[in-house]
């Protein structure tokens, strides 16, 4: 079955709203079963299963704070979609390994999200602008 643009969104825009209230069940209940969760760059490479994006959003919620992503533009095509949008809030933590101090933040995202015939996240791939994470975060 193919899915709407407005059931993509839909999804998507449930999943990033969990984001924004550091709801990692939330997040992982947008997920499949067997989701490819997939953070370009990251030294674990893809995982596979929720309860593996389940550590990862831990972390990254700690990192991260009173965040808020706005999506700049959408692609669509046959059960996938291109996001591409800002992130911006607080660096809290240490993301990507680098002293936060509670600092503001703001930087480009890109996912490429691939869903099941019911809806759920089947894949998720996602580049994360790490030169402008550096540039506010030296």
């Amino acid at each position: 079955m193919k899915l709407s643009k407005e059931e993509m969104d839909k999804k998507i825009d449930e999943h990033f709203g969990y984001e924004a209230s550091n709801d990692v069940e939330g997040v992982v209940s947008t997920l499949a079963p067997d989701v490819i969760h997939d953070i370009v760059g990251s030294p674990t490479g893809p995982t596979i299963g929720p309860e593996k994006a389940h550590a990862f959003y831990e972390k990254t919620f700690a990192d991260f704070e009173d965040g808020k992503v706005t999506t700049v533009k959408r692609l669509y095509g046959e059960n996938f979609l291109v996001d591409e949008s800002v992130w911006e809030g607080t660096a809290a933590g240490k993301p990507f390994g680098i002293e936060g101090k509670g600092r503001p933040l703001k930087f480009r995202l890109l996912h490429v999200l691939e869903f099941t015939e019911n809806g759920l996240i089947q894949r998720e791939n996602l580049w994360v602008d790490l030169a402008a994470i550096i540039q506010q975060l030296p």
